[in-house]
């Protein structure tokens, strides 16, 4: 095979440059063309993990020239190569073809494993499937319960680790409460107690929690009768049934099911065909014709590597027509699947040319002669010349156009199509833009790109708005101040209600002009009487839109190109590539996640009624956020289910009357307690709370800062009054309930208190924080613990609580400095609610006849042992 010196000048002119690439372990250094962006050199990167040789003096390395060279050698010693000189052209030309962007190739991969097959007119075939779609589900379920396990147990040794103390205590379940619920979630999840124990003293934790990444499930290659499919019956919905768990390929001829197999093994190389286009213009297509031919030699010499026996035999090729929309829009936008059928049609005559010239110098591949008949019918019927083919076979029984490999794409910067993409200035930073392909199009079609830009990316301002514009404001009473504020939160919100809200607009505004009080997370445009259509209107001005289907001034011709997403149109332009393929298109069709056996055996029928040659149904993941609502399930309560066994006694029930102490309980000379800043509707409070030795509230303070003398001094005598009837024996939730929701000025807004948002007046704040904080009334705060973040900790709270300093709640001076700087509130301290409140029931004085213990409780007038479930008469 002779090779002309086509790509590799072009080469020794690309500008390379050095680049700092920040990979898992360290920031790499290495040369690599300026046109590249960083996340292409990464990708690179990552191919070379294979053992090339380091030399800083070439670009990525010397990877590229290196693996050029052990291919080139290969051939030669294979006798692909007339000479020594052809051989070095072809290691000059492919190592050029990369470094232009121009194609990248994947070495063949001995882990691929065959596809299993499956005959839908064997007798066996519905159990088969069956069977197949439970070991699918069973390895689902098992590879979800193992991770819960892992994480469970790692739980336990995290439980282990991160408590302060002695080592035996820390180890001891009865000593440490966060291991013993880690232990008990751990048991739930389907540990053994010896796991358990193992956890405890640190086995097994240089693996990592997770578990290993499964490798990829090999497909179940399905021959179908278009008839069976298009009628849905039972083995069509077994083959639906399948499809939910694995990833099933029907087909519906015995050629592609044999193709469909060999796709999974074949080596693969992906084409950037406009890396391609800018780099030749004109010369499009005899650069397209050397690289197809190089590429079928580089691929073919790959193959050789592998130690595959079905991959030897068959030697299945794969070359990808990257960037294939963006080319063929480039082309015709208005029917861009035209240029990409005669495209394919062009590469699938050149591949199958280069392949007898292989197959003329080395043979033919061993299962030519299988396939030969059917191969050469459909080439005939394409209108491809044979007589090469005839005279020396071909080298590989299949070559398919559809190389669906994310690395290969992600080397060379190709994309899925859609109305923008993203870009790497010269200064590094990542931006979007419009599509080069579409801004192509728009011009050759004399539409405005700029307009385009504008209706894609906003204007980043309310000027000339629809629907929220800077008039319309200013009549509801904004002026120059509030609308500069809005305009320059504007250029950095993501969010358009945030422009409209604090610190954006003063709370003064929006309360006194406004005449406005909004709820914590309330929108303002909404209470100032805008739709939701105005505002979408307004933000789709200001930010822009996902796309140009809706755009005004899109040309006539473009509107059915512009209309459709980029899925779509990919779809169509595989479906025109498809005749000139050996393999059919077996790009997965994603259905809807709650999709069920039904819809996937509907969509089967679709494919065999519109005549396609396969078809490839996934169910899209659940959303991660997805949770089923189940209502709370009450513990079985031991001693009722005794109290409904026993025989059921009539006993008399003796009553005793204790009168309470009324002495004053005094609290100590030295206390401790916490000071609360917060401002309600404008007007700062503070309050002052002091607390007995127990952590129990003995009195409370409020001052108003900045208040009149009259309202102040209320205050403070009214929190004495409430502080002499607590250090009488007053409950705090007898306040708490007689004040909260009280009425009156000031009232609004709470900003300072990171559980509680807005209160009717000063005593409804005052009494809601007092609930919170020490009768755990969490009903009385408009913000959970977790979102108010009450451990103290900065930022939203995490998934795995961490240890917080005890300096941040205990007072170095009420300790005299005598608490240590080490000590710490582990995150198990933290009292988690409780998912129903169980009624409780009020404990009788005495043990238990029965055995002992002092549980004794009255039910229903009926004396319960709560230990033993025991009901023992009672002496009156």
């Amino acid at each position: 095979m002779r090779f002309k010196p086509l790509f590799a000048p072009l080469a020794a002119d690309v500008a390379v440059e050095p680049r700092e690439i920040e990979r898992a372990d360290a920031v790499e250094i290495v040369l690599a063309p300026s046109a590249w962006s960083d996340v292409q050199v990464e990708a690179w990167l990552d191919w070379t993990d294979a053992p090339f040789s380091s030399r800083p003096d070439l670009p990525l390395n010397g990877a590229v020239h290196d693996w050029a060279e052990r291919l080139a050698h290969a051939g030669r010693d294979g006798g692909v190569f007339a000479n020594a000189a052809e051989g070095r052209r072809f290691e000059a030309e492919l190592t050029g073809a990369v470094l232009l962007g121009l194609t990248a190739v994947s070495d063949a991969d001995d882990r691929a494993s065959d596809a299993l097959r499956l005959d839908l007119s064997e007798p066996e075939a519905e159990r088969r499937l069956a069977q197949q779609a439970a070991v699918w589900r069973r390895d689902r379920l098992a590879a979800h319960a193992a991770e819960a396990l892992a994480q469970a147990l790692a739980n336990v040794a995290d439980a282990v680790a991160r408590c302060e103390g002695d080592a035996a205590a820390c180890a001891d379940p009865a000593s440490n409460p966060a291991l013993t619920r880690a232990a008990h979630v751990a048991r739930q999840c389907g540990a053994a107690d010896a796991d358990i124990l193992r956890a405890i003293k640190g086995e097994g934790l240089s693996a990592g929690a997770a578990p290993p990444a499964d490798a990829a499930q090999a497909p179940l290659i399905v021959l179908a009768q278009p008839d069976t499919a298009a009628v849905g019956g039972p083995l069509a919905l077994a083959v639906a049934e399948a499809a939910l768990e694995g990833p099933v390929v029907a087909v519906f001829t015995p050629a592609d099911a044999d193709a469909a197999a060999d796709a999974t093994l074949a080596a693969r190389a992906t084409l950037s065909l406009p890396a391609l286009a800018a780099a030749f213009g004109d010369d499009f297509e005899e650069a397209l014709a050397a690289l197809t031919a190089l590429l079928v030699t580089a691929l073919d010499l790959t193959l050789d590597i592998s130690s595959d026996d079905r991959r030897a035999a068959a030697r299945p090729i794969t070359l990808g027509l990257g960037g294939l929309a963006d080319w063929a829009v480039a082309q015709d936008a208005a029917a861009p699947a035209a240029p990409a059928s005669v495209l394919a049609a062009k590469l699938a005559r050149w591949a199958n040319a280069a392949s007898a010239d292989l197959a003329a110098r080395l043979g033919p591949c061993a299962e030519w002669e299988a396939v030969k008949d059917e191969t050469l019918a459909a080439l005939t019927e394409r209108g491809e010349p044979v007589e090469a083919l005839r005279a020396h076979g071909r080298r590989h029984a299949m070559i398919s156009l559809f190389a669906d490999d994310a690395e290969l794409s992600l080397r060379l910067g190709v994309s899925p199509f859609a109305a923008t993409d993203v870009w790497q200035t010269a200064d590094g930073e990542v931006e979007r833009r419009l599509r080069p392909a579409l801004a192509v199009a728009l011009t050759r079609a004399g539409a405005d790109v700029e307009a385009a830009e504008r209706h894609l990316f906003g204007r980043r301002t309310l000027a000339e708005a629809p629907g929220a514009s800077h008039a319309r404001l200013r009549e509801l009473g904004f002026t120059d101040l509030e609308l500069e504020g809005i305009e320059r939160a504007l250029g950095s919100v993501e969010d358009f209600a945030d422009a409209f809200a604090p610190p954006v607009l003063d709370e003064g505004f929006i309360g006194d002009v406004l005449g406005l009080t909004l709820a914590p997370g309330e929108a303002l445009l909404p209470r100032l009487g805008f739709d939701e259509a105005a505002i979408r209107a307004a933000a789709d001005h200001v930010f822009g839109r996902p796309d140009l289907s809706d755009w005004d001034a899109a040309p006539e011709a473009l509107r059915s190109l512009l209309s459709r997403s980029g899925e779509a149109l990919e779809a169509d332009l595989r479906r025109a590539v498809e005749p000139f393929s050996d393999t059919p298109d077996l790009a997965p069709v994603t259905l809807d996640w709650r999709a069920d056996r039904l819809d996937l055996a509907r969509a089967l029928a679709d494919f065999a009624l519109d005549g396609r040659r396969a078809a490839v149904l996934r169910r899209a993941e659940a959303p991660a956020d997805f949770r089923l609502r189940l209502p709370e399930v009450e513990a079985p309560r031991r001693a009722e289910a005794a109290l409904e066994a026993a025989p059921r006694t009539v006993e008399r029930v003796v009553e005793k009357v204790i009168e309470r102490d009324r002495t004053r309980r005094r609290l100590p000379d030295r206390r401790k307690g916490y000071i609360q800043k917060a401002s309600v509707g404008g007007h700062k409070v503070y309050i002052h709370t002091g607390e007995y030795e127990d952590g129990e509230l003995g009195e409370i303070f409020i001052d108003m800062h900045k208040e009149g003398a009259a309202f102040r001094s209320m205050m403070n005598n009214f929190a004495i009054a409430i502080s002499i009837g607590l250090q009488y024996g007053v409950p705090l939730d007898e306040f708490v309930d007689a004040f909260v929701f009280t009425r009156f000025e000031p009232s609004g807004r709470v900003t300072g208190n990171d559980s509680i948002r807005s209160a009717t007046s000063i005593l409804d704040y005052v009494f809601r924080e007092l609930g919170v904080s020490y009768l755990d009334r969490r009903e009385l705060a408009q913000v959970t613990p977790e979102a108010a973040n009450l451990d103290g900790m900065d930022g939203a709270p995490a998934d795995a609580p961490q240890p917080v300093p005890a300096a941040r709640f205990i007072s170095k001076g009420f300790a005299r400095g005598a608490a240590p700087d080490n000590l710490i509130v582990a995150p198990f301290g933290r009292k988690e609610p409780s998912p129903r409140t169980t009624p409780q029931v009020q404990a009788q004085a005495g043990p238990c006849p029965e055995c002992g213990d002092l549980m004794l409780t009255d039910r229903n007038g009926t004396p319960v042992c709560g230990a033993c479930g025991a009901a023992p008469k009672v002496q009156g």
